[in-house]
């Protein structure tokens, strides 16, 4: 008994359309981790950004502090506010104009 062309199985074209399903649910499970990583990277480039930053700012704190604690620094500080050592005559330069 000879089936009709109609009724007849391409067998290659099923075994086509059965890969292409079977690759696409592939890439989706893929493109799933694909998403995670880059989001992920995303997130550790910006963590590398802030450190980054914070080092910065730490670095110039410490500088900051050492020179506070150096004892010229403190000095000049203090003449800004117009500090004298003990036993200095003070005196005030009058009619000058100011900076």
């Amino acid at each position: 008994m000879l089936r009709s062309p109609q009724l007849r199985v391409r067998w290659e074209r099923l075994g086509r359309i059965g890969l292409l399903v079977v690759l696409a649910v592939v890439i989706g499970l893929y493109a799933d981790h694909t998403i995670s990583y880059f989001s992920a990277r995303a997130q550790s480039d910006r963590q590398h950004a802030i450190v980054t930053r914070l080092e910065h700012q730490n670095a110039y704190f410490e500088r900051r502090q050492r020179s506070l604690n150096d004892l010229s620094t403190i000095l000049a500080q203090a003449r800004k506010l117009g500090m004298v050592r003990p036993g200095e005559q003070p005196y005030a330069i009058i009619g000058q104009p100011s900076r």
